[in-house]
Formats: structure tokens, sequence, C-alpha cells
């Protein structure tokens, strides 16, 4: 026995198998459809879900339990089902229904003339169990305002609620194509109805999975990897024989073919675990699907967030660690040490969502604490936005107050406490007060000049209270009593983890010192470097602004010298992409300086974001001139935006939009706790050390991804040296030596391991090609870039080479890995392999109007290697236009066999995008112009032939040429010719003879008659008006063709012909 490749032995048909084995019962497709009332725009199992609604469901009335019926249940029903009037969009109506499958509703209920209203659950949410779990695949979904179907691989049902769509793909598709047909699937015109009610996303095929929500966008979706499961237990699960109703409704419809083939796999031995499996294990079974649905999703500002693996498992840890009692009668607390980027914030909300629906614990009362006010409201506005109201208190008196009210959710910085514990003359000793310290080594070790004092008093306020700290760093060696200050570590999630999982994006470290390459004779050279792309003239001007470093003093030519550098090394390399960058001064006083020289050099859009002015502003600010600098620097802000919160605000909105500035100053403010997906570029001017330059750092490493611009690396850029050549281990610098080695692992990389890259990619690029005799031969490499999966794969190698080499380019330490002819050589072919690239896409008509490149990719074109020309839209052939047409004809300077694919590509996509309105005519010339292709491929017909015959056939598709006599009853009548052509192969007599031409011509117009009878106003988005349109087609083929013409067709070619005259009436007729 050989495997088979295909999509649905890879992939689709075992996540069925496994779905079966962790408890679905299988649904073939006609059960499917037959569940949902046969109508196809509906995804909800109604019967099932009326069953269990009437069987989790009862009331109690004066210690009597009675049930409810099944008006109660289709009541029920109705208000979960979101009609278009209650409709929100798709996120909204998606929330809506999640909150009223965990909130559940209502029921009115009138004993012996006493009315009230009664819970009524839609899941039974504590025991999973009590609730049914289907699943089938191919499910066929109709489009919003059509009867086109969209089909979903799998979909799995809770108590006939859709909870679960997968789609599968063969291992060697990218999970990328997959995720983007879910979110296409979501869009409004699409099946967006199916999405209303969908809880958990997967996308998979054998050797990798990820997982989202509704309205995730791509770059979001997650891999998981669980702490808990094992293969072994995974594995008996996978090869767990199906029953025989099971095999019979998973081999159903489509897949009745692959039953032999399973059957024979399973007869030799036990399949191993994949990855597919793993992640349908951890995911979807129906406890722990349960589970992530309830505790574990929020809505974040009306964005559905589902948790990532290390949130689920730090909290479950915690839920578990909080429920042991100590003798003294406190609950356990501990500490959770998730990465920066990796959701701590969320964390906690999900945290503090656990424990109130804990039912163990009696009335949970939850305060937060950090240790900075912009921290404070940062967490209480993410908890708002997740639909936690808490209240922050305002100063410590309102902190003792809210405790003594005993306020659910309370938000509030430490030093508060100083006050509230001078202040309080009681104490409160609930053990169901759960303490969430945010960074909590630096509120709770004392390392800020004391605030060890206020957790002390914290904890003398609240002495049963239990403690949780979080950190988004690792601890420092002298730092780690925080752990058993909390009571030892509860979870742990370090960079290399969130690296791996692709939570956050690499960063890639280089050191420039500028200072040393300017002070000495090395000038020159180091100015041509910078200015590389300028006019001469451009050049002049820099030059003279550069030149006034001279009569300046040793402090402010280092920042001139460092902003120089800075301007130029992102005007080159990042300006136009959509990707920004923070610099971090080292006062107050420097960032004014550095915006100076920047805005005079005039490169570069830069803003700054400080706190105001005080007279404790360190070294530099001592002096009276920086101190006027920065207050001057203060009022010009306060005149333009009024008040501190509006300065900030304006400035942090433009700088995460995608137009000015591109370059935001900082000091300290913004480099803790601070979001800004675009920022790409670090250029650290400042001395930082352990958490300070950890967080700094972090600043660079969040996920963006914007159409072709995607974010691969976080940048740091040096000019401390605070890690030198990066050629040791990170704790041997001065910078983290305080860290433990295996704490750091993973947080920075030098850049030269990703310029190293070059030369396998640059091979790979090639290596595609090796089938191409004449390699300078430009016409044979588009010829064999005319199959549109090996096109795919060229694009895909040349974007990987072209990041890699914008990334090697924009550093210098690209001299230390290669020399000048090598670099000329990979430029040279990196410009050959693009110009190939925008050739072919004009060649075989790209149907999606794609820019040339990414714009950082762009960048790298425009700056180091000759420009292509700036037209970046491929020219779409219009078949219809005869002068068009003539135009590729007759264009100069190609191949006539490039002329004649330009032209075929054009032919295929106006066939692909009529063939609904006319399948026969159009399939028919389909497969003539596939034939022709293959022809010329196959060197059967010559350049001039394959030229000839792909203008014939454009010319009569464009025309509607049938090639033949159609009956004099639809001579001039399209409609009546399409419908026609799917009659023609079905209509045949009791002896199978295809009947007369003229009689199918009479049949298709009676057909176009009923039509057009029962075509009303929006009927195909009326299910009534349609279903009446079905029943007269019915009622034709039984009382005219076969009982008046005695054409009696079987029921399941009767079923396929009515399919098939809805959907080309569809086409045909919209409205």
């Amino acid at each position: 026995m050989t495997f088979n490749a295909a999509e649905k032995h890879q992939s689709q048909i075992p996540a069925l198998q496994m779905l079966v084995a962790l408890g679905f019962t299988p649904l073939s497709q006609a059960d499917a459809v037959h569940q949902r009332g046969g109508r196809l725009r509906n995804v909800v199992l109604d019967d099932v879900l009326a069953d269990q609604l009437l069987r989790i469901n009862r009331f109690t009335h004066r210690g009597r339990e009675y049930s409810f019926d099944l008006a109660d249940a289709h009541e029920a029903i109705r208000r979960l089902k979101p009609t278009p009037d209650r409709q929100k969009g798709l996120r909204g109506t998606n929330q809506d229904i999640y909150d009223t499958l965990v909130l559940g509703t209502t029921i009115t209920k009138t004993i012996q003339g006493d009315s009230k209203s009664y819970s009524f659950r839609f899941i039974d949410w504590e025991t999973p169990s009590n609730n049914v779990f289907h699943v089938t695949a191919e499910l066929s979904v109709e489009r919003t305002g059509s009867t086109q179907t969209k089909r979903c691989d799998i979909v799995a049902t809770v108590n006939g609620i859709p909870f679960l769509v997968i789609e599968n793909k063969r291992p060697t598709e990218s999970l990328k194509k997959a995720g983007s047909q879910l979110i296409g699937y979501q869009n409004e015109d699409n099946i967006p109805q199916l999405f209303h009610f969908a809880q958990l996303l997967l996308v998979m095929n054998r050797v990798e999975a990820r997982y989202a929500t509704v309205g995730t966008p791509r770059q979001f979706w997650q891999t998981w990897r669980d702490d808990e499961d094992r293969d072994e237990v995974i594995e008996l699960t996978a090869n767990r024989p199906l029953t025989a109703a099971e095999a019979d409704a998973v081999f159903s419809g489509d897949f009745a073919g692959a039953r032999p083939f399973f059957e024979a796999m399973a007869a030799e031995g036990p399949r191993v675990v994949t990855a597919q499996d793993r992640a349908i294990h951890a995911l979807c079974r129906p406890e722990r699907l349960l589970d992530l649905v309830r505790r574990f999703t929020v809505f974040d500002g009306g964005t559905r967030k589902v948790a990532r693996h290390q949130q689920f498992f730090g909290i479950r840890k915690a839920a578990e660690r909080v429920r042991q009692i100590t003798v003294d009668g406190r609950r356990k607390g501990g500490v959770i040490w998730h990465t920066q980027g990796s959701g701590k914030s969320l964390t906690m909300v999900m945290l503090g969502r656990a424990l109130a629906l804990d039912k163990s614990i009696p009335n949970p009362r939850i305060i937060i604490v950090t240790d900075r006010d912009d921290l404070d409201k940062q967490i209480k506005d993410t908890f708002k936005s997740c639909e936690m109201e808490p209240i922050r208190a305002a100063s410590g008196a309102n902190l003792i107050e809210l405790i003594r009210n005993k306020a659910p959710l309370v938000t509030t910085i430490i030093n508060k406490f100083d006050t509230a514990a001078r202040g309080a003359v009681d104490i409160d000793e609930d053990s169901n007060i759960f303490v969430l310290v945010d960074e909590s080594h630096r509120s709770q070790t004392g390392r800020y000049g004391g605030d060890s004092q206020f957790a002390t008093k914290m904890r003398r306020l609240l002495p049963k209270a239990c403690y949780l700290g979080f950190t988004g760093t690792p601890l420092l060696k002298k730092e780690k009593n925080t752990l058993s200050t909390f009571g030892g570590l509860i979870h742990k999630y370090a960079i290399d983890e969130a690296v791996a999982d692709g939570a956050v994006v690499p960063l890639l470290y280089e050191g420039r010192l500028v200072e040393q390459q300017v002070n000495g004779d090395v000038i020159d050279r180091w100015f041509e470097k910078i200015s590389e792309g300028l006019t001469d003239a451009q050049k002049a001007d820099l030059k003279q602004k550069f030149s006034r470093m001279d009569a300046l003093s040793k402090t402010s030519q280092a920042i001139r010298a460092k902003a120089f550098d800075i301007s130029e090394h992102f005007r080159k390399h990042w300006q136009g992409t959509g990707f920004k960058a923070q610099l971090v001064a080292p006062s107050k006083a420097a960032a004014v300086r550095f915006k100076e020289v920047l805005d005079e050099i005039g490169h570069v859009t830069s803003e700054i974001v400080i706190s105001p002015p005080d007279d404790n502003e360190g070294n530099e600010e001592i002096d009276k001139e920086s101190k006027d600098l920065v207050r001057v620097f203060w009022e010009r802000m306060m005149a333009r935006y009024k008040t501190e919160d509006e300065y900030n605000r304006q400035i942090i909105d433009a700088f995460k939009g995608f137009g000015d500035p591109e370059i935001l100053i900082v000091v300290s403010k913004l480099l803790t706790g601070f979001d800004a997906p675009r920022n790409t570029v670090l250029y650290v001017c400042k001395s930082l050390r352990e958490h300070n330059l950890l967080q700094a750092i972090a600043r660079v490493n969040r996920l963006y991804e914007d159409g072709e611009t995607e974010k691969q690396f976080g940048f740091i850029i040096d000019y401390e040296g605070l890690l030198g050549e990066l050629d040791a281990a990170l704790t041997t610098y001065s910078a983290f030596d305080g860290f433990d080695a295996d704490d750091l692992a993973g947080t920075v990389h030098d850049v030269r391991e990703e310029i190293r890259r070059l030369p396998q990619l640059h091979d790979q690029l090639w290596d595609l090609f090796k089938p191409v005799k004449n390699k300078k031969d430009m016409e044979q490499f588009e010829q064999f870039l005319a199959d549109e999966a090996i096109r795919q794969e060229f694009y895909e190698r040349l974007k990987a080479f072209s990041r890699c080499l914008h990334i090697s380019l924009s550093s210098d330490k690209i001299l230390d890995v290669f020399d000048e002819a090598k670099i000329a050589a990979m430029k040279r072919d990196w410009k050959q392999f693009s110009e190939l690239r925008r050739s072919v896409q004009l060649r075989y008509q790209e149907t999606v109007d794609v820019k040339e490149f990414e714009p950082k990719i762009q960048k790298l074109l425009d700056d180091h290697v000759v420009a292509l020309p700036a037209e970046t839209i491929i020219e779409m052939v219009n078949i219809n236009d005869p002068d068009a047409l003539k135009a590729v004809v007759e264009e100069t300077g190609v191949s006539e066999a490039s002329r004649a694919d330009r032209i075929a590509s054009a032919t295929r996509r106006a066939i692909t995008e009529r063939m609904e309105a006319d399948p026969t005519f159009y399939r028919s010339f389909s497969e003539m112009l596939e034939e022709t292709i293959r022809d010329y491929r196959a060197m059967r017909i010559s350049e001039r032939e394959y030229l000839q015959q792909v203008i014939d056939l454009a010319s009569k598709v464009a025309n509607k040429d049938r090639g033949r006599q159609m009956p004099d009853a639809i001579k001039g009548n399209d409609d009546g010719q399409a419908f026609f052509g799917i009659l023609e192969d079905v209509l045949v007599t009791e002896d199978s003879q295809p009947i007369d031409k003229d009689e199918t011509a009479v049949i298709a117009l009676a057909i176009i008659d009923i039509i057009k009878a029962h075509h009303i106003v929006d009927v195909w988005s009326n299910d009534i008006a349609q279903n009446n349109m079905r029943n007269a087609i019915d009622d034709y083929f039984f009382d005219v063709l076969r009982d008046e013409k005695g054409i009696d067709l079987p029921v399941e070619v009767m079923d396929d012909l009515e399919h098939k005259i809805m959907d080309l009436a569809r086409a045909r007729f919209p409205g």
C-alpha cells in the first residue's frame, strides 16, 4: 500500500476520526442538511438544539420540579438567532451570541396562575457530558444574497450550535492560505452567519496547526503547546476504531471512495501522532473546548480574543494554587513570569474572570496593583474594555473606602497603600481578596528605594489576602526572593518560547559607535556611507549642516553625530515602509536636541514624548541652558495641545498610524507597557541596564502585518555599546550581569546571524530554476514559470531572499561577512529576478492587483539597485475589446509565446468570471483553452500556432460563438441558450437517446417562464420565495416532463438538475 497525498486523506478525514474519537457524533453530509431543515442558509441543527434545551433545562416552583415545553425551546432559539434587525456586524453579532450562550436567557412560565421568569441555558458549562457534540465535513452554507454556497472542511457543533470551524490542507500547502480562506468566509458577502456562532477556528495540516477566533487577523493566529498531553494518550485516541455507524457517516458523500484506503491503513497498524492530532486533542476535546470558550475568551474593546497556551496553563495553575489553604487560613499565592508581548495584561483579566467564576471561592474580590500611574490607568482600561468594570482608587483614603465597601474589582498604585495604612483604623481579614501585583519584582523587593515598605503596609492592611505577582522580565538573581515573598513560581513563559511560538518577533542587535567614527580620520568615508543615494546637491547641503559640529561641545557633538546617523539610517532603510522607530535619549534636554538636529536635517519626521519638566532632571539638566531648553519645549507643547493628556494622546495616536511622526523620541516614558505594532527600530542612545533594557527593547518585538507588509524582526541599534559586538554570553556584559544566563535565552540575536543566511536563500532561489537549460534565455525562465504552483514558489523564495537582503544591506556588518564582489553579485541577481517576477505577472495576467514588493523591499530596490520602471500595476487584457487584443498581438520586444500566454491567461480569467452565467458554454471553451496550452507546452504546436489558436478562442469567448446552429426558438436568446446547455445532455428518452433539440429548447423556455413567474423583489434572500420556485420546477418535471413528454428522470438526476437550474437562475436573474 502507498500513501495518498490528497488533502482529505492527509488532513480532513484524520481530523474527523480524531474528533469522533474525542466524543463528537459524526453526521453525513446529507444528515447535516436534513438537521438544518434543508435550508443551506441555516447553520444551526434546530431539532438537535430543541431536544437538548428541553433535556438540560428544568425549573422549580414551590418545591416541585417542572419541565419546559417545545414552545419554550423554540422561543429560546428565536432569541439566540440574530434576525437582520438585531445584527451588529460580524464582531458585534458574535459577541451578542457569545453573551447569550454564556449567560443564558430567561423564559416566563405560569404555574397555577403564578408567572415568573426562570433561567434557561443553551449549554451546560458545568457538566460537559450533559451536552451533545456533532461533527460533519464539507458543510455547504449559502452565501449572503445568493444561492451559491461555500463549503467548510469541518464544522463541529455543541447542542446543534456551530462551535468549531476547521480548514484542512495538505502538508505542502501553506496555513496562511487556509487562514485567509476562513477570514474571507467571514466577510459580509460570504457566509458570515456561520461565524456569528463560531467560537473557535482552526487551520491545520499534518505537520502544523494554528487556532484563532472570529475576527482575528492572520498574523495573530497562534500555535498551541500543551503542558499536560502525552503522545501515548493521543495515539490511542487517534487510532480508536470507528464503529460501523460512525464509519458510514464519516465515509459518506464525497468521502465514500476513501473508505478502502483508511481500512487498509488501519489493518497495517497504528499511525503515528501528528501536530494536527495534538492540536485537536488539546483544543477540541469537549471539556477543554467549553473551558476555552467560557473562561478563556474575552472581548477586548470589541475584539474577540482567546487564550494562548501560556495564558491558559498559567491561569489554570494559579487557580489550582489559590485553592490551597495554609494553616493560618490564607490562600497560597505565587508569581507568573510571562515575557513581554505575550499578553500579560489580558492574562490578569482572564485570571480575574476565572476567579469570579470559581464556585469554590465565595464572593471573590480583586485588587490590581501597579507601581506607576500610567500602568494603573492602562490596566484599568484593559479590564474595562473586556467588560469588567474596575474602580480606580483616587487616593489612599479612597482605597480604604473601597476595601471597606467590599468593591469587587479595584485598581491602584502601590504607594496608595502607604496613605491607606496610616489612615486605616481597621483591617480586612477576608481570605477571598486577591491582590494581583503587576511587575511584582519592582514593588515587592525594595529595588526602588523602599517600595518593600509599601508591600509590607499592603500586607498589614490585608493580612489574609492572596497575593499573585506578575512580571514580564526575568528576575535578577538578587530579586528571586520575590518568589518566596509571593509563594513560589506558578508558571513561566520565557522570551525564547514566545519567539518560537511566533507570539513576538525576534530581535536583531547591531552596535554602532558613531562618535569613534566621526572623531577619527574616517569621517569623510563615514559621511559618504550615510549619505548614499543623495544627489550631489543634497550631499553638499547635508555636509554643510554636519560641519557645524566643530564649534559644539563634546556632548552636543555626540548628539549631532548620532542624529545624522539615525536620520540617514532610517531614510535609507525604513522611510515610506509603514514601519516606525523609537529613539531613547539620555535626558529631556538631549531629547529636545535630538529633535532639533533631525528637524534641521529635514529627512525624517519626529516627535518627543516626555513628562513635564521638574527640578530633578538628572545631571545634564542641572545647567540652566538645558533646563531652559526643556521648559521652552514644554511651554510650546502646552500651547499647542492644552493639556499633558492631550499632548500624549495625539502624538502617540499619530505614531501608531501610518503617517508622521516616523521617529518617536523618549527618555523614560513609553519604555514599558507601550504597544505600537509598527514600532520596528529602537535607537538606543541612553545607558540602560537590566529590567530597564529588557523592557525597552521589547517595544519593538510586537507582531505587525498589513497586506504585503509583514514585520519579521525588531531591530536594536545600540549607540552606547551596551552589548559590544554581541560575541559573548549576554551575562558577560554589565547591562545584563545581574541575570541568570538561562533566563535570557533568545533575548536578542546578532544581526550577523541573519546576514549569514543570504547565500543559502540565494542558492535556494537559483535551485528552483535548475531545469532551465539556458540560464541566459529569459524566455525559458518565463515558460518554466507557466505553472502557477512553481510561480508561487518563485515568489515565496524571492520574498525570503529580498527580506534577508534588505536586513543585510541596512547593516554595516554585511562587510564583516561578505566582500564587495559577493554583495554586488547578489544585488545583481536580485534585480534580475525582480524583473522576471514583474514580467511573468504581466505574461500570466496575475488576477490580484499586487504591488511590486512590500514597501521595505521597494526601499531596497530604490536605494541599492537601479530602479525598475515606476509602473507597478499589471494591466489586464480585456478580450471583449478587439483593439486591446490587437495591441497585445502587435506588441514588440516579447515573444509570440509570451503574447499568447497573456491572451490565454486573460481568456481563462474571463471564463472563470462568467462560468456561472453559462456553465456549458464556458466549460467547453475552458477545456479547449487548456488543451491548446498543453499542446504548446508539449511542443506539438509552434509559438505562432499557439498565438493564433488562443486569439481565435478569445474572440469566440468574447462573441459567445457556440460554433454550431441553435434551435430557432432560442436564436438570439442568450438566456434560452444558457438553460438549453444544462438541459441538453440530461434530457433523454426511455432508451437513453437525446431528445429532439427543438423540444429541449421549448423546455428551456418553459423553465425560464417558471423562474420569471416566481421572481419577486429580493427573491434570493427570501427562502419561502425560493422554495416556491423550486416546487414549481418540481411540478413541471413530474407533470410535464414525465407525464406528458415521457421523460422520466431518476430522482438523483432530477435533484442535480434542479440545483443547476437554481444556480443558473440566480446568476442570470439577480435581484
